[in-house]
């Protein structure tokens, strides 16, 4: 039986340790939190940081473990491939997990290789940034160098909003470090989606649209997710040849990828970010049902050195869509009403994540929601009708007032006819 550690035992990782008993593995947890949701499910559960890359080395070599995996977060992605690569497991190669895991140092890579990159300068403080503000066509987003779920990101237009926000973003920094980079507009939509990789050649993606919600308190939060993707072919292989283009550089292996991606008016290609991880927010099961591609198993199976090369590109069928349920407000929670016929024809499952009377607050990251869903539509029409209304059929009550109204999309139906 091999033994697999697996680094996290979140709500969003059970499914993955579940998965992975399936397949036979003895499973061992690592969580910072002693009472983490995934410790009854493993058959081993040591209360260690997963950030702590020194720790889990030690731990992992007395545990004399096969493999090692993060599922679908980006916390432990770079502790991962220092413990493989110390002790000979498979692995992508510890520095360039760090390049992808680390915003200020992505960019650096991309200028440095002649991708499209946004103007960006990394800063310890809010001083050294104020100093050097002028350098930036507004509007900028601020970042974390190495948060994720869109915790601690802003977008400002003015100097006057750069203090505020800056202390924001290395809040939820560990390293105490954030970037500035000049804001990229959209043409089309955000890209989302998961790939794969074997032996360093990317054999899957299913990239997604990603849309965000204005009514949150932070807009840069997707809540909606859709399939499949809409832009032309032309720029689908675009995107396909930049990511590529990373992978090669930076000697990627076998693994999965998480993908965060700008197309300008110009149809030229920003990796935001590629970070060698699954999706959070049910992404790889939306796209197992789409496509029959199990991420999830196959990053285990990467993770164990075994065979993935039965992963092959394979298009979405239907049109499918996440959900994240969230409130536009803080209070305490008081249930969920779904509209009887959406619930019947639309959804194939949801989840909650808090239980009435807790307290829950308004979305400023992916960590405040509530619930997660997963729809399948008969049509892009009707995908997009639903989606557009998503917060009539499906209403989060709060402290008995009914959270209402729409989530304002850019539907680009006529850009994107204009591309093809």
């Amino acid at each position: 039986m091999k033994k697999l550690l697996m680094l996290g035992g979140a709500l969003s990782q059970v499914a993955a340790i579940k998965k992975a008993r399936e397949m036979g593995c003895y499973v061992i947890v690592c969580d910072g939190n002693g009472n983490a949701p995934g410790k009854q499910f493993a058959q081993e559960f040591y209360e260690v940081c997963t950030t702590d890359k020194e720790l889990i080395l030690s731990l992992a070599k007395s545990l004399q473990i096969d493999g090692i995996v993060c599922y679908a977060a980006e916390s432990g992605a770079a502790t991962v491939a220092y413990v493989a690569e110390k002790l000979g497991l498979p692995t992508h190669p510890y520095n360039s997990v760090e390049i992808l895991t680390n915003k200020e140092l992505f960019r650096n890579f991309q200028r440095k290789n002649n991708f499209n990159v946004p103007r960006a300068e990394g800063f310890h403080t809010y001083e050294e940034a104020k100093a050097q503000i002028h350098k930036f066509n507004m509007p900028v987003m601020i970042k974390p160098v190495d948060s994720s779920g869109s915790k601690g990101v802003s977008k400002i237009d003015s100097i006057d909003q750069l203090e505020q926000n800056a202390f924001d973003a290395l809040r939820f920094s560990k390293v105490k470090r954030f970037i500035i980079e000049e804001y990229i507009e959209n043409y089309g939509p955000h890209i989302g989606g998961d790939g794969f990789s074997v032996d360093g050649k990317l054999v899957f993606r299913c990239f997604s649209n990603e849309y965000f919600s204005t009514d949150c308190i932070n807009p840069f939060v997707p809540v909606i997710t859709t399939w499949p993707y809409t832009m032309p072919e032309q720029i689908q292989k675009n995107v396909h040849n930049e990511i590529q283009k990373v992978l090669d550089l930076l000697n990627m292996k076998t693994g999965s990828y998480n993908f965060d991606i700008r197309i300008d008016e110009n149809k030229n290609v920003y990796l935001i970010e590629v970070t060698p991880r699954n999706g959070g927010d049910w992404n790889p099961e939306a796209i197992q049902y789409a496509t029959k591609i199990d991420l999830m198993e196959n990053t285990i199976k990467a993770a164990l050195g075994k065979d993935c090369s039965d992963v092959k590109m394979v298009k979405p069928t239907g049109y499918w869509a996440t959900y994240v349920l969230n409130s536009e407000k803080s209070g305490i929670f008081e249930g969920l009403e779904i509209q009887e016929d959406f619930l019947e024809k639309n959804v194939v499952e949801y989840e909650l994540l808090v239980n009435p009377d807790d307290p829950i607050s308004d979305l400023s990251g992916s960590h405040e929601k509530i619930g997660l869903m997963i729809l399948k539509y008969q049509s892009e029409k009707e995908m997009m009708e639903k989606m557009n209304n998503i917060k009539k059929l499906v209403k989060v009550k709060v402290n008995d007032l009914l959270i209402s109204g729409s989530i304002p999309f850019l539907l680009l139906q006529e850009r994107v006819a204009n591309l093809i």
